[in-house]
Parts: structure tokens; C-alpha cells; sequence
């Protein structure tokens, strides 16, 4: 695990994206080979239950880590509980220009304007179907960028149909700054139109392959009067859950626009997560995300009202030390 660290931190010195697929690459290698376990990764999970929402292993991976599902088996020899691949879109695209990830190790952020950078959801299928992992494995889906708002639901209602017989749950992302005009689908006539949607389609696709949770990702930057709304027709319209919350654009940083997520982010969705929390009720499934550097970051996520956390920035600059310490500690 010293070792793992110490990589950890010399990849710090590369560009962000290089040191990120050299990372995860890395990770692949080690676990086909079988050398993860000279490392003492310790496996804690049970997955005989599929139920994201009845999970003993609490910490998961966040989306955007595995954009394609290239790398899920490898991540779940890491101890985590479960994790998101993705976000998604029915065609595959570029993204916005390069560079577009950008770390303040001082500190210990990470702003991305990426805009779903990702091979397209057919290829995502097909990874889900080769994984030989028993991770539960939720899919974030998202639309495409050239999209217009009014036919969005379209591409939502795509990828749900494409990746639900072969996922656990299913994230819908309407919440990444990085997509001109997403964050408009929470404005309240598109929002309620999507949710109805994704509501049918779930209910036909259930017959077939059993249910399948649905959870909404929501932005950290929403207003409280569109927040309470958003949550009155999450619950209303029969989602499971919420994931609190994306990256927000709140920030003044010298790179630029884009999502800032890491240590800065930690307060501002720790208080989006409260507010969520007293909305919908103690036993409503929130999976929280923000700002989770550290074991108690962690648990204060669960004490705040959180059923499951997960790690994204924090992986990034501490590396599976702080799964193993998240694992180790949780029950302190």
C-alpha cells in the first residue's frame, strides 16, 4: 500500500488526464496479473443482496472515475461497496477541449470542465456484460451535448432502455456544469417531464428484467426554492434517490470554469445534503458525494443523513489508502 501511495503522489506532478489513465491503467494491470494482492487489498463486500439501498460496505466510487466501464473489476478489488460508471450519452463524444482537468494541490481540489467525455452507451453494454466482478455497478446516463433541452428526455430514455437489464441502479445526471444548458432539465417543466418519462420506461422495462432503482443527481448550486421543488417531485414521482451532489461552479478559480469538487467542495454539499435530507425524510436513500478526503469527512457524510457515500477527488490525490482506511475505520 506504501508503494500504491507513493505512485499516487508522483502522478500528481503529470497532466491531469495523462495521470488519471495512467492510474486506472495501472490498476488494470495489477489485478489481471494478480500482483493487487502483494499489496494487501482487503475484499470486504457482499453482494448476494443487488439492492443498492441495503448495503453493509458503504463507500463507492463516484462517476466520472470510469467514464466506460473500462476499469470496474480492477475497482472493485479495492474494498469499495459498489460503484458508478459513466456519465453516458447515446452517441459517443469528444468532450469539451483539452486541457480540461486541473488540480489545486494546495488545496486539494480538482476543477474539470470535461462535458461527458465518453465512447457512447453501446460500449458501455458491453463492458457491463464482460465485467466478471459481482460489484454492484450503477450507470450514470446524460444526453448528448448537441441535444436540445426539449428532446433531452430522449437521450435519458435511450440509455435507461440500453444499460438497465445489465446495471444495478441508474443514475441520471442533469446536474454536470460542463454541458451548455443541462442544469436547465431541473427547471421545474422539464424536470417533472423527465421524471414521468423515466417513470413509464422503468415501469415496462421492470416487467421484463425486475426493478431497478433510479436515482437523481442534483447540483450543489440550486437555489432552495427550486431544490425543495426538485425534491417534492423526485418523491412525488416515485424515484429511489438522490445522489448529493455534483461539482459545483461556485469557485474563483485561476483556471477557469468548470466543476470544482475536492476539499472545497465538502462544506457547500454537506449543507445541500442537510437541506435534501429534511425534504424528503430520514428514509429516503440519499447516496452522498463532495468533498470526501478523509475518514471523518466520511462519516460525517453518514451523520448528516447519507445512506452511502462515495469517493471521487479524494481517491485522486490519496489513492486506495483511503478506501482501506474508510473500510478499516467505518465501524470506529
Amino acid at each position: 500500500m506504501i508503494i500504491i501511495s507513493l505512485f499516487t503522489k508522483i502522478l500528481h506532478y503529470l497532466p491531469g488526464e495523462l495521470s488519471h489513465s495512467i492510474a486506472l491503467r495501472s490498476l488494470k494491470f495489477l489485478n489481471s496479473s494478480g500482483l493487487m494482492k502483494l499489496f494487501r487489498i482487503t475484499k470486504t463486500y457482499d453482494f448476494s443482496e443487488r439492492d443498492i439501498r441495503n448495503r453493509t460496505n458503504m463507500v463507492g466510487i463516484a462517476a466520472g472515475l470510469d467514464k466506460n466501464g473500462d476499469y470496474i473489476d480492477c475497482l472493485s478489488s479495492l474494498g469499495i461497496g459498489f460503484i458508478e460508471v459513466g456519465t453516458v450519452t447515446p452517441k459517443p463524444q469528444e468532450g469539451n477541449p483539452k486541457p480540461r482537468i486541473f488540480r489545486n494541490k494546495k488545496d486539494k481540489s480538482l476543477l474539470n470542465r470535461l462535458g461527458f467525455n465518453n465512447k457512447g452507451v453501446d460500449y458501455l453494454v458491453e463492458k457491463l456484460k464482460e465485467r466478471k466482478s459481482e460489484i454492484i455497478v450503477g450507470s450514470s446516463i446524460g444526453k448528448n451535448f448537441d441535444t436540445p433541452n426539449d428532446k433531452a428526455y430522449e437521450d435519458y430514455i435511450h440509455c435507461l432502455k440500453k444499460v438497465y437489464q445489465f446495471s444495478d441502479y441508474i443514475a441520471v445526471n442533469i446536474s454536470s456544469p460542463n454541458t451548455k444548458d443541462l442544469r436547465r432539465l431541473s427547471n421545474q417543466d422539464f424536470f417533472d417531464y423527465l421524471l414521468k418519462k423515466l417513470k413509464d420506461s422503468r415501469s415496462e422495462l421492470s416487467v421484463k428484467f425486475g426493478y431497478r432503482p433510479i436515482f437523481i443527481k442534483i447540483s450543489p448550486d440550486e437555489s432552495p426554492e427550486n431544490l425543495k421543488l426538485m425534491c417534492q417531485l423526485i418523491v412525488s414521482n416515485e424515484m429511489d434517490g438522490i445522489i448529493c451532489s455534483n461539482t459545483t461552479v461556485k469557485h474563483k478559480e485561476e483556471f477557469g470554469s468548470g466543476g470544482l469538487s475536492g476539499t472545497p467542495l465538502r462544506i457547500i454539499s454537506n449543507q445541500i445534503l442537510t437541506f435534501v435530507k429534511d425534504e424528503v425524510g430520514k428514509d429516503f436513500p440519499i447516496i452522498a458525494s463532495g468533498g470526501v478526503m478523509s475518514v471523518k469527512d466520511y462519516k460525517e457524510k453518514l451523520t448528516l443523513g447519507a445512506d452511502l457515500v462515495q469517493i471521487y477527488t479524494g481517491f485522486i490525490y490519496e489513492g486506495p489508502k483511503l478506501i482501506q482506511d474508510i473500510i478499516k475505520h467505518s465501524s470506529d
